[in-house]
């Protein structure tokens, strides 16, 4: 089991926000009971906006990598979130997000992996659609991965996204959803 403490300027900042003088903070807690198995839990709890204005966050990301065999793997994982909706008013906003991810190695140096993902933040903490049910978007996607040495990895990804609103704007009208195709080669060091 690792135990990590953070000390953070903010939400994905890496300088602090004009105005706001409060540090956020976090926490994340890794164990791993066997070789083929991960359990994260990782939260967020800080200040969003300047001083005069500022809202508290609560984000919490909770995640498990299953090994269940030496071509089969499952990542199973939970976001949720709260901020309050105004300095004044202690009501909260929720973002809510499952994530489940299956991957398969049919060869030494190839895979494929399919993802269903949902993702709800009918009030705009982090996507303001301007739409009746705000952003409520079912992700779909599918990979074919290979690995031409063990810290290289070249993707083809194809990725549908379709929301209940229509939100993916185009040249002449918005969409409920919307398809992609991406090429990428990733390389750790």
């Amino acid at each position: 089991m690792t135990a990590t403490l953070l000390y953070l300027n903010g939400w994905q900042r890496i300088t602090r926000q004009n105005g706001n003088n409060k540090p956020a903070g976090g926490l994340q807690l890794t164990w791993k009971p066997t070789p083929k198995i991960t359990v994260n839990y990782s939260n967020y709890l800080g200040t969003e906006g300047a001083d005069s204005v500022r809202v508290n966050r609560f984000y919490h990301n909770i995640y498990g990598i299953f090994q269940l065999s030496d071509k089969f793997g499952l990542t199973l994982g939970l976001d949720y979130g709260t901020q309050q909706q105004s300095k004044e008013n202690h009501n909260k906003n929720e973002v809510f997000s499952p994530v489940a991810i299956a991957q398969y190695k049919f060869a030494e140096k190839w895979a494929v992996a399919g993802r269903f993902e949902y993702y709800e933040d009918k009030n705009g903490i982090f996507i303001s659609t301007g739409t009746p049910n705000g952003f409520k978007t079912k992700g779909y996607s599918l990979n074919v991965d290979y690995s031409p040495i063990p810290n290289a990895v070249v993707r083809l990804e194809g990725k549908t996204y379709d929301s209940k609103d229509k939100i993916f704007a185009t040249e002449n009208n918005s969409l409920n959803a919307n398809t992609t195709l991406t090429a990428s080669i990733g390389v750790s060091f």
